[in-house]
């Protein structure tokens, strides 16, 4: 989460890991930028659909301060086709939205771009939505609106909001970047010269959602239809986690057939980012592997 956008000088494109490429999409009449990554037989067991936060962008599931940190690389190595989007706002789409889209905007777009994306590659079993803080937010809307998604893996993303964020939701100030980092010492030497294009400000309409969150949650929870898994950092800073709090969660989850919440030590807000990354993105894999074991065994398959 960063503050509202303000006028800046294009960055140029961070590099991208080996096997790594990009990709636009035409989808709701908006024009995406994307990162994807295939299995070497180009035949996908699935396809996951990464959804960066507010204020970063595709590049932060392909992290280039250390090897282990894409995302994109692990999962096509595992036989996922990862298709990592630059939301609406950000990338290609900054020019022709400069101010974003609100949630319910946003969830069309990507309803679209699954569907556009499903027309021209191979996607396996499906789509999985993997999504980290406000993409997590787009996760949870897209799968109450019955999109289709096979499960959700959600982190740095909860239902209230710290008391200490109070004034951060509306007014910038310096204070956010310890909370959407945490310990320097949790992230890789070169990460904060290697992220380059991949930090920039929030479209100013998305940020005028961001206090309205803990309402918009509550009304949709009860709609999510899939399973979904939780992970907040041992170092999370903008949402409540402690055990009263994940409980009046999970319960607001009613019809999701499997609501599970873990923890990644070692970690702050920025998960993906951090040295822990791989083993948070090992273990949401294993959540998806294991979403697929059951499919396959289902009777009705």
């Amino acid at each position: 989460m960063r503050p509202s956008r303000v006028v800046e000088q294009p960055k140029p494109p961070q590099p991208l890991s080996a096997g790594v490429r990009r990709l636009t999409l035409q989808a709701g009449g908006v024009t995406l930028s994307c990162l994807l990554a295939e299995p070497p037989d180009g035949r996908p067991r699935a396809t996951v659909v990464a959804l960066h936060g507010g204020g970063m962008s595709a590049g932060y599931f392909d992290g280039q301060a250390h090897p282990d940190l894409s995302l994109l690389t692990l999962g096509a190595r595992l036989g996922f086709t990862v298709l990592a989007v630059d939301r609406p706002g950000y990338g290609l789409s900054a020019e022709q939205l400069p101010g974003g889209q609100t949630l319910a905007e946003q969830a069309d777009v990507l309803e679209s771009a699954m569907e556009r994306f499903a027309e021209q590659h191979a996607t396996g079993a499906g789509f999985f939505l993997l999504a980290h803080s406000y993409g997590g937010k787009l996760a949870l809307v897209t799968a109450a609106r019955g999109a289709g998604p096979l499960a959700l893996d959600v982190s740095g993303c909860g239902h209230r909001y710290d008391p200490g964020v109070a004034g951060l939701l509306r007014m910038p100030t310096s204070a956010d970047r310890q909370r959407n980092w945490g310990p320097l010492r949790l992230y890789p030497p070169d990460t904060f010269r290697s992220i380059g294009s991949t930090v920039v400000p929030m479209p100013e309409r998305e940020a005028a959602e961001v206090a309205r969150w803990p309402g918009t949650f509550d009304e949709l929870a009860p709609r999510v239809r899939v399973p979904v898994r939780l992970t907040f950092a041992e170092h999370e800073a903008w949402w409540r986690h402690d055990e009263s709090n994940i409980a009046d969660l999970t319960a607001r989850l009613t019809e999701a057939p499997v609501v599970r919440v873990e923890r990644q030590p070692d970690a702050g807000h920025n998960i993906s980012l951090g040295r822990t990354a791989r083993a948070y993105h090992l273990r949401a894999l294993a959540f998806f592997e294991e979403r697929l074991a059951l499919q396959a065994g289902s009777p009705r398959r």
